[in-house]
């Protein structure tokens, strides 16, 4: 844990600083890439004191292509935006757009972008599949009788599990909180991204730190597991622990919409949650023969001895 802990720390201090908070949301030259089927682009600039529906030759991209913006321009007279947009596929592909049709059909070009856009359109699908799964393996495994190792009913000695669910709960706070209060610190995050929480709004510093120990939390997790579960059992608590993860995290940025109610629900979530460990995590036995400490009599997890 102490080099984990060196790691971050020094990957925060290598990471790109924020802009200010004045910073506009795109510049010349700044990369983006088509995430619809298609966009048109209007081949002749916008001019002062021309009717818009005049200017008919258009050009199309399309999904996935490349665009750098390359010049704009304010156009007062203009109903529908005022701001358009000059886009360059390639330098014989270019025209131009209003702002808000290419603000809704771009990604920025930017790993960390890619993924909040990925994150935004596809989590509740993939919560949704993931979460049935493992019902389905709870339900598999009481019906089955199996005494295998589950999060919160039958779970491992470590702190790790129940410090990250505390976590991903106060990091699903924190990012609804700001989507919802706040959505121009995360609209100019999204247009600007970088992993070093300093120097960004508290909020937002905040949610950053916490996906940081969430991190490191799930490293940590993962290692505990496997060290003191079989690899077939660790995948299963695993599974069960993913399947805690989602309904948490569902569950704290809907009670995000009602303050009162998030912050009262979070402190007995962190009190129901610590109370389980720490009644649970005094073992009562130590295996026979490796020594290991048992919260039950059977088969040890470490050395497959049994006790009785």
């Amino acid at each position: 844990m102490r080099h984990i802990r060196l790691l971050l720390l020094s990957l925060l201090f290598v990471s790109c600083y924020y802009q200010e908070e004045d910073a506009t949301l795109y510049e010349v030259g700044d990369n983006f890439e088509l995430c619809v089927d298609s966009l048109k682009l209007q081949s002749n600039e916008p001019l002062h004191n021309q009717p818009i529906d005049t200017l008919c030759e258009h050009l199309t991209v399309y999904y996935g292509n490349p665009l750098v913006v390359a010049e704009t321009a304010i156009i007062p007279e203009d109903s529908v935006d005022s701001v358009w947009v000059k886009l360059a596929r390639d330098q014989f592909t270019m025209g131009w757009a209003h702002q808000h049709d290419f603000t809704e059909s771009v990604v920025p070009d930017d790993p960390i972008s890619r993924f909040i856009h990925f994150f935004s359109v596809r989590h509740l699908g993939v919560f949704l599949v993931v979460f049935a799964v493992s019902l389905i393996v709870l339900f598999w495994q009481i019906l089955g009788k199996r005494k295998l190792h589950v999060f919160f009913f039958r779970d491992i000695l470590s702190p790790y599990p129940t410090y990250l669910l505390i976590t991903l709960a106060a990091s699903a706070l924190l990012y609804a909180g700001i989507q919802h209060y706040v959505p121009e610190t995360w609209v100019l995050y999204y247009y600007h991204p970088t992993l070093n929480p300093f120097g960004l709004p508290l909020i937002l510093s905040l949610f950053l730190c916490s996906v940081w120990v969430l991190l490191v939390l799930t490293i940590a997790t993962i290692d505990e597991v496997l060290k003191q579960l079989p690899v077939s059992e660790a995948l299963l608590y695993l599974l069960s622990l993913l399947g805690c993860c989602i309904l948490c995290y569902l569950l704290f940025t809907l009670a995000a919409l009602s303050p009162g109610v998030s912050y009262i629900l979070f402190a007995l979530f962190v009190l129901v949650l610590l109370l389980r460990y720490f009644r649970n995590s005094r073992p009562r036995y130590l295996c026979g023969s490796c020594g290991k400490r048992l919260k039950e009599l059977g088969k040890c997890p470490h050395c497959g001895a049994e006790n009785k």
